[in-house]
């Protein structure tokens, strides 16, 4: 049973990246459903990744100056935790390379002066694939929670499909805030 659901939940990504939807999601309420993409329509800059910091941090180059981005609404294992290694390179597999769009929710930067910012390559949701495939957990950072109940929604089905970082218990500290 567990197997048929993560075979499910696979095909309907793979699916939802194929097509395209006019929806605008609900920007408070109840959870999306992972097979509706949070946002079609993609509006923000236009960037180049210049490398992978880890999991939810990467370098791009925005009209040839240097910036870190860290991605909204996900954490994943830090250097010295269980499963950094693999949360670090499904985040490479994505965007290594990649002209990505880069869209801002309420903040422009964090505490470190890293930009933090939504990530897409092409409509693909970088943030929401990180969180689906299990290699991120969902984490509210406010004011920064446009996304929040659709990345809970992915982190359940990836929690309960045991895909990812979530075999280690390296997600399980009950918080669902930073």
């Amino acid at each position: 049973m567990l197997k048929l659901r993560l075979l499910f939940v696979c095909l309907l990504f793979t699916l939802s990246a194929a097509c395209t939807f006019d929806f605008e999601p609900p920007q408070t309420g109840g959870a999306l459903p992972p097979t509706v993409p949070p946002q079609t329509n993609i509006r923000g800059e236009q960037a180049v990744v210049t490398s992978i910091i880890d999991g939810d941090t990467i370098d791009v180059s925005i009209n040839g100056v240097s910036y870190r981005v860290r991605y909204i609404g996900i954490n994943t294992p830090e250097r010295d935790e269980a499963c950094y290694r693999e949360a670090r390179e499904a985040n490479a597999s994505l965007v290594r390379g990649q002209t990505v769009t880069l869209v801002r929710d309420e903040s422009n930067t964090d505490q470190y002066g890293r930009l933090l910012r939504y990530v897409y390559v092409g409509d693909r949701f970088v943030n929401a694939e990180l969180v689906a495939q299990g290699y991120a957990e969902a984490v509210e950072y406010r004011p920064d929670t446009r996304h929040t109940a659709y990345f809970r929604e992915l982190e359940t089905l990836a929690r309960e499909a045991n895909v990812g970082c979530h075999p280690t218990g390296i997600f399980d500290d009950g918080s669902l805030t930073r």
